[in-house]
């Protein structure tokens, strides 16, 4: 909040507002409905990957689902068909788009603009064993009734990486499906593990490879590890302009790297904007605030300058401080060279409108479903 003078002294309080941004950030189009789009920007460059499975994930609590369900609805933008997928038995998706929970089966669950259908799947490893075994050996009702013993749950809780394939295989089964020889999606989107747990997550099917020799059980790993290692897989970083969020990303974009897994994008969520214009966002950062001209400028309004400008500059300090803060994040976000998108923090709970803002927002940018 910033109140303008007439002499040009700004002062810290509730009357306009001004979005000055560090150099080398781009303003994306006009805004709309309960936010500005310069409230976000776009950093590095809008090199969107055209992959078809967006792996998304990011450290707890950076609103790592959120990010991935905006996303599926901008993929499916202008007539396209989308897959929501999560992995880890939350039913966080279902909680976004107020529906019940998912069951094991793709079902529509928002339409896009143009046409456009956003479709989600909550895959469970004991389903997805039984698809397996279907699949391969034709013994579904023998796993029905392996299950009905506690066979399927003791498979996939104690074999070592055999639930994470099974969920990672149904994964890759949904990016290639093809009908009628048209793939029935056209962009998958993967809610992934967190940061800490995303790379093992994704490779374990190369692990597995090493380790079976012969089999379907090898020749499904070495499928996903095709599709996981390939251009039609982006694994994107959803961060906080925080420490150890960034640092978690960092780290995180090194193991995939390492591991040949192909990483997309950052996406820097619930971002703020500066409430003061930059040459008095840098002076209050080093603690120099104008407290008499502060304090003129609130009396100037009506307000009792003399008791409020203290407290005021107090508050312009530490916002200044923590937005040098988030700037020195962003520049060390910047030196990993990849594509950087900024969405902004959200007011309350996030509901079904907030998504379409935020994909409307996503598409601005230039993200688009491979063609």
């Amino acid at each position: 909040m910033v109140a303008c003078t007439s002499s040009g002294t700004v002062a810290y309080s509730h009357f306009c507002m001004t979005a000055p941004y560090p150099a080398g950030h781009a303003l994306p189009a006009a805004g709309r409905g309960r936010f500005l789009l310069p409230w976000s920007v776009m950093t590095v460059n809008d090199r969107w990957p055209r992959a078809r499975l967006h792996v998304v994930t990011g450290k707890g609590g950076t609103g790592k689902t959120t990010v991935a369900a905006a996303l599926a609805l901008a993929l499916a933008g202008g007539g396209r068909r989308t897959l929501l997928v999560e992995v880890e038995e939350r039913q966080g998706i279902a909680q976004l788009f107020d529906a019940p929970p998912l069951p094991y089966e793709e079902r529509r669950i928002a339409v896009a603009p143009g046409g456009g259908e956003v479709r989600a799947l909550a895959v469970d490893a004991e389903e997805a064993l039984l698809d397996y075994l279907q699949s391969f050996y034709n013994l579904r009702q023998a796993g029905r009734a392996l299950r009905r013993m506690g066979a399927v749950d003791f498979a996939t809780t104690i074999a070592p990486g055999m639930r994470d394939v099974l969920l990672t295989g149904k994964v890759k089964e949904a990016v290639t499906r093809t009908e009628h020889g048209h793939r029935v999606y056209d962009a998958v989107v993967l809610d992934a593990p967190p940061t800490g747990r995303v790379t093992r997550f994704l490779n374990v099917a190369a692990e597995v490879v090493g380790l079976a020799r012969l089999g379907p059980v090898r020749s499904q790993s070495e499928g996903v590890m095709a599709v996981l290692r390939s251009a039609q897989t982006a694994v994107h970083l959803v961060t906080l302009l925080e420490e150890m969020p960034v640092q978690e990303t960092v780290d995180t974009v090194e193991e995939l790297h390492r591991t040949g897994l192909p990483v997309g994008a950052v996406i820097v969520n619930m971002t703020r904007a500066p409430l003061l214009p930059q040459p008095e966002l840098v002076a209050a950062a080093g603690g120099n605030v104008d407290l008499p001209a502060l304090a003129e400028g609130l009396s100037a309004a009506g307000l009792d300058g003399a008791a409020l400008a203290g407290t005021l500059a107090a508050e312009a300090v530490e916002h200044a401080q923590r937005w040098a803060l988030e700037d020195r994040n962003r520049a060390v976000l910047a030196e990993l060279g990849l594509p950087t998108y900024e969405l902004p923090f959200l007011a309350g709970p996030v509901d079904l409108g907030g998504l379409y803002e935020l994909a409307d927002l996503m598409r601005d940018y230039g993200v688009r479903s491979a063609p």
